[in-house]
């Protein structure tokens, strides 16, 4: 959609042809300033999602992979592009997501972002260690050196950028600490100092922030911004507005979509813009340059799931509290039926189809009771717990089965809704409806 940006009046000269021609005859004409145009690709916050859940349909859309190939179609079509982040390219919460964090940088390199902004999360594995990650981060308000306030972007047809990105202090986890734990100041009057010098020196200035609008606008003030990308919305992009003269971009989520804006620029000045947002579903070809590092990463994924389930061999002792389906059966022939001829029952082996049978952030919900004292650990040790079983949904069964059905199942006070949604939640089944799955699996 193209929507002009406010312009000034024109002031009618009044004044006779005469008068023109001699004055362009005494002293020429002056320059005229010719429109130019821009394209921009524009995301945030990739939450720690190397590649989608392939669980869903609904949910099976963007992954590095993919756009790699969808940013060098681009590019092949407008070498003058820009790409940039306002970050959030990290999620770290558990052992499993450091790993990943990892091939994240090392797969988002290979991208050619030309600036991606700071956040707080995407420090979770060290300042140091993201920093010698060589991508193009900026944060405008970093103590000391060893980041840019700013990335000047220059363009054909002398089109600059100045990209900046604002860490607020206040969401900082460090903010209780002082002195040497402090990395990063508040100084919104020096941002303005260098958003003003960029707007004197003709550069369309960029600022990122984790801030929500409102607060943007209130905290940092947008006097000398040309485009503001605010706070990312959950998975879908907002639809961009006004807010005087300053274009507000709002990212989505999860590295599952990207924006375009396409701008028509006169003067050091946004005169026109149209937005589109560019869906990555598995129509689009996984990048070719990014087959060793995938590769590489499911080998790297492979290895600690082996190391992992080898240590938990050892530390395993006792009797386990989950019996699996074949002992339900006995007693429940008529649900077990109904649960064989059902998708849950094949849950793992569609794990292996696509060779995800190593991923603990998939076996999580692909088999009974993965982490947990007794739970599945791999197929030669606790074959019987593979898939999604009875007690992947009622709790462990043994206390049930040793009192003859007269102890309760752990999750015998919990509703259908509230079972399903312990694993079908939003980013792993964006589409599920209780209503219409249950009858797929009703017992």
């Amino acid at each position: 959609m193209s929507r002009p940006l406010p312009i000034l009046p024109v002031l009618k000269l009044r004044c006779c042809w005469s008068l023109l021609l001699l004055a362009l005859m005494l002293f020429g004409a002056g320059p005229v300033m010719a429109a130019s145009s821009l394209s921009l690709i524009y995301s945030g916050n990739l939450d720690g999602e190397l590649e989608p859940c392939g669980c869903s349909e609904a949910g099976d859309l963007g992954g590095l992979k993919r756009r790699a190939t969808l940013l060098d179609q681009l590019r092949a079509e407008n070498p003058q592009l820009v790409v940039i982040s306002s970050g959030g390219l990290l999620r770290v919460e558990g052992a499993g997501d450091r790993l990943k964090s990892e091939y994240i940088l090392s797969g988002f390199k290979r991208l050619g972002y030309d600036a991606i902004g700071l956040q707080w999360r995407d420090l979770a594995l060290g300042a140091e260690h993201v920093l010698e990650a060589g991508l193009p981060w900026v944060a405008s308000n970093w103590h000391g050196d060893s980041l840019p306030v700013s990335r000047l972007i220059e363009r054909s047809g002398g089109v600059r950028i100045a990209f900046f990105s604002w860490l607020d202090p206040q969401q900082s986890p460090l903010q209780q600490m002082q002195g040497s734990h402090a990395l990063v100041d508040d100084d919104i009057a020096g941002l303005h100092r260098a958003l003003r010098q960029a707007k004197v020196d003709g550069v369309i200035t960029v600022l990122a922030t984790g801030l929500p609008l409102k607060l943007a606008v209130s905290e940092l003030g947008l006097e000398d911004v040309d485009i503001l990308i605010q706070r990312s919305a959950y998975e879908e992009y907002g639809e961009p507005s006004l807010q005087g003269k300053t274009l507000v971009l709002q990212p989505g989520s999860r590295g599952m979509r990207l924006g375009r804006v396409d701008l028509t620029l006169a003067d050091g000045r946004i005169q026109s813009w149209r937005h589109e947002v560019l869906p990555m579903p598995d129509t689009i070809a996984d990048a070719e340059k990014m087959r060793d590092w995938y590769e590489d990463y499911n080998a790297t994924v492979k290895a600690a799931y082996l190391k992992r389930v080898e240590l938990r061999k050892q530390r395993e002792q006792g009797q386990s509290p989950f019996v699996g389906e074949e002992t339900c059966l006995t007693c429940h022939q008529t649900e077990h039926k109904a649960w064989a001829a059902s998708n849950h029952a094949m849950a793992y082996d569609s794990l292996e189809a696509v060779g995800k049978s190593f991923d603990p952030a998939c076996i999580q919900c692909h088999v009974v009771g993965f982490d947990k004292p007794g739970g599945f650990i791999d197929m030669s040790m606790t074959g019987h717990l593979m898939g999604v079983q009875c007690e992947s949904c009622h709790g462990a069964g043994r206390a049930h089965v040793e009192a003859q059905g007269k102890v309760a199942l752990p999750n015998s006070d919990w509703n259908k809704e509230k079972m399903c949604a312990e694993c079908h939640t939003q980013p792993h089944s964006p589409g599920f409806v209780f209503d219409q799955y249950w009858p797929k699996i009703q017992h």
